[in-house]
């Protein structure tokens, strides 16, 4: 390594300069990380409910299902955004390993965001209890079956905690950026005004 990637100073972070993403996808990653904690921690609070009477964790399980779904449309839509729109370079301040494991660990936070709400509500929909999206019914698309309910929920329960696992990381790699003053940080807390970078 260099020494810029063991020091960082501010000339690192000045190289940072027209590196951020823009408001849009910045608006988009703070919305689904405030929706997907929440998200995240009413699933873990929901185990928690009596199963008797019905009707109360009934209620918060079909709240869970609405909000998951919104989650689910912003997830589609980052995903779009992020599909037609360059993502821009990394900080010359991060090493080579830094730069795969950034990689990898943003590979498997969108895989999870993905699988999560798809294998959460084609698992509901295997269920003999109707979906109801902030109280209104949607339409049956199959038959109930238990097995792939099982599987599904089993999909659902995984992705979750690895999930969990690489946020956690990620949010700890955020910190200890914001700690060194190395730039990388500020790209997703600052908009930049420069013109994306043409994809690799």
């Amino acid at each position: 390594m260099n020494h810029l990637t063991e020091q960082p100073d501010n000339a690192a972070a000045a190289n940072t300069t027209g590196l951020g993403y823009n408001r849009v996808a910045i608006a988009l990653h703070w919305l689904l990380a405030i929706g997907l904690i929440y998200q995240l921690a009413l699933g873990l609070w929901m185990e928690g409910i009596p199963k008797t009477p019905t009707g109360l964790r009934a209620e918060w399980f079909n709240w869970h299902k609405s909000v998951g779904l919104v989650l689910g449309l912003l997830i589609v839509l980052r995903g779009l955004w992020r599909l037609t729109h360059a993502r821009p370079q990394l900080p010359q301040a991060m090493s080579r390993w830094q730069q795969r494991v950034a990689g990898t660990s943003h590979a498997l936070l969108y895989a999870c965001m993905l699988g999560m709400p798809l294998s959460g509500f084609l698992g509901s929909s295997l269920t003999p209890y109707p979906i109801k999206f902030f109280g209104t019914q949607l339409p049956r698309l199959w038959q109930a079956n238990s097995d792939l309910k099982a599987l599904l929920g089993c999909v659902h329960a995984g992705a979750s905690y690895v999930f969990m696992t690489v946020l956690a990381l990620h949010v700890a790699a955020a910190f200890w950026h914001a700690l060194r003053r190395d730039g990388v940080f500020l790209r997703m807390w600052h908009a930049s005004q420069a013109a994306p970078n043409p994809k690799a």
